[in-house]
């Protein structure tokens, strides 16, 4: 096992380069990087509120990416004075070749320095350590939910399949898979935060402007609060594939030989579920939670973060594309790919863990 896992993390470091590197290459042809920005707000009569004016990239290195058209000449550029446009350029460290920058890039990366915000001027690890926690809250709770609640619906639908209580509850869990996260996230805030209807939650932040004041006991019921929309709409599409998926594992076990056997020595139904096929049928559900939570990590962050303001990597991700504040947008994008690598790992852990039957290495 010690010999595949460290294959497993080896593999880690090609295929985290091979993420940036593609994505850096696509950034090339994309238009609107932050020097035409910059440009288009000088052409605007917005110089003083430039990227880089007052903080900018603070210590010079280059963005991984750069929209020019023509020879030496950018989108909104014309017009201007060259020597302007040669000192937005290098000031944003775009005066620097294509595999300069892309090699300087690497180079940081490796050290996990992403730079610094065009845009924020703040480091682009201070924005990620700030943003991360929302995230990381948001995955854990919404996957914890859907485990508390679809584990024991798959187990009972199992057990009374064919009933009245597994076809309305499969209408139902059908219905929740076809509502898309962010359309229940609305009817949420219509319905609960001072819409047109109920005012009963609130619709921004994960804490109150007095949270610091609050004793601890209403800390905690203010961070519940405010968590408890955003985690709702997270869930609404989880429960289908991990309920039908407990619901199937169950039901597959139940016809197998053993349970025939158990039968025969006189166990109750009881008995033969939770001593001999619970542990059977719970090795892929329990061993999916990490896939579970990147699920919910990736999918559900965007999103909701947007919808509900929650400053997570998601939003901050989403609000960099938007500025075309690319060191943000490849550092966020290397923490994704790095979380999700690893919580990969945990996921094969996890299913050594829980039947050790199951040898990686002995398959390879």
């Amino acid at each position: 096992m010690a010999a595949y896992l460290l294959r497993r993390l080896l593999l880690v470091i090609p295929t985290l380069w091979a993420i940036i590197t593609i994505n850096f290459f696509i950034v090339q042809i994309a238009p609107g990087g932050p020097v035409d920005q910059a440009i288009a707000a000088i052409e605007m009569g917005q110089s003083s509120g430039l990227p880089g004016a007052g903080g900018g990239s603070g210590n010079g290195k280059a963005s991984p990416g750069l929209a020019q058209f023509g020879e030496g000449q950018y989108r909104g550029a014309r017009g201007l004075d060259p020597e302007v446009i040669a000192e937005i350029t290098h000031r944003f460290g775009f005066d620097k070749p294509l595999h300069v920058r892309y090699f300087d890039m690497l180079s940081d990366y490796v050290r996990f320095d992403f730079g610094d915000s065009l845009f924020r001027g703040s480091s682009v690890m201070g924005l990620v350590k700030n943003a991360l926690p929302v995230s990381v809250t948001i995955g854990l709770w919404s996957t914890l939910i859907i485990y508390l609640v679809s584990i024991p619906l798959g187990i009972r639908k199992a057990v009374r399949n064919g009933s009245r209580f597994d076809t309305w509850s499969s209408s139902v869990i059908i219905v929740g898979y076809a509502v898309p996260s962010f359309l229940f996230a609305i009817l949420l805030i219509v319905l609960f935060t001072g819409g047109s209807y109920l005012d009963w939650f609130p619709l921004r932040g994960l804490t109150s402007p007095n949270f610091d004041t609050l004793p601890w006991y209403g800390k905690v019921t203010d961070y519940l609060w405010h968590i408890t929309l955003p985690v709702l709409a997270t869930v609404i599409g989880g429960f289908a594939t991990l309920t039908m998926l407990t619901k199937n594992s169950f039901m597959d076990e139940v016809g197998k030989q053993y349970v025939v056997t158990a039968r025969a020595k006189g166990l109750n139904e009881k008995q033969i579920l939770y001593r001999h096929v619970f542990r059977n049928a719970m090795l892929l559900v329990i061993a999916g939670f990490p896939a579970t939570f990147i699920s919910m990590f990736f999918t559900g962050s965007l999103l909701i973060e947007v919808m509900f303001s929650l400053q997570g990597l998601g939003l901050l991700g989403y609000d960099a594309i938007v500025q075309r504040d690319f060191p943000v947008i490849f550092g966020t994008l290397y923490v994704f790919t790095l979380i999700g690598l690893l919580l990969n790992i945990v996921s094969d852990i996890t299913y050594t863990l829980v039947d050790p039957r199951i040898d990686f290495e002995g398959r390879q």
